[in-house]
């Protein structure tokens, strides 16, 4: 008797090691789980700082470009086109888009030359830069076109006269003569876009 009750003493009962694999089944899913909300923390963050990083580098490139700005106007096929041209075009959904083109002095670094830029946000929710190889733009000259922000629904652009007016189009012919008006820069820049994910971003620069 003392012997078989000294190995039943070593062993384990069904009830015991159910016991044990129901605890080990659930310790296993809080371990998935834990991994899985941490695997999905990561990839929210990584996606969110990748996001914020474009949005960065969009408005570091609009900055640079705001402060080379140049008044001078450009000739094309059709006649001569203000420095500044920012207007509004109708979208295929009905609504209306900015539709900003200005002409800009070359870079102090060398890396670029005088030319005429432009930024649109097209039907595909990204926000292009234009690119003509200079100023005076040759008739059938088209622009290239580089994506430089995706995922935005909605640019606004305003621009600042020099009676602290913010207008929605630009030359303002309101003011000097239409000869000045083809000239003319605004004051200051104010870019509102809204992303896809549904932020809003307001800037504004000189």
């Amino acid at each position: 008797m003392k012997s078989i009750s000294g190995a039943m003493s070593h062993g384990f009962t069904l009830i015991e090691l159910l016991t044990a694999l129901i605890i080990l089944s659930l310790l296993a899913l809080m371990s998935y789980r834990g991994l899985g909300a941490v695997l999905d923390a990561r990839e929210y963050v990584r996606h969110e700082t990748e996001k914020w990083r474009r949005v960065t580098s969009f408005f570091t490139r609009f900055e640079r470009d705001m402060q080379l700005a140049a008044p001078r106007p450009v000739r094309v096929a059709s006649g001569t086109v203000p420095a500044w041209n920012g207007k509004l075009q109708a979208t295929p959904e009905g609504g209306s888009s900015p539709h900003l083109e200005f002409s800009r002095f070359a870079s102090a670094d060398g890396m670029d030359t005088a030319r005429r830029i432009g930024y649109v946000l097209n039907e595909k929710q990204e926000i292009e830069l234009w690119l003509w190889p200079g100023l005076d733009v040759a008739p059938g000259v088209q622009p290239e076109r580089y994506p430089v922000l995706t995922g935005v629904t909605t640019l606004e652009l305003q621009y600042l006269n020099a009676d602290r007016l913010w207008m929605s189009i630009w030359p303002d012919m309101l003011a000097g003569s239409p000869i000045a008006a083809i000239s003319s820069i605004p004051e200051a820049v104010r870019v509102r876009i809204m992303l896809a994910s549904g932020e809003k971003i307001e800037r504004i620069f000189r």
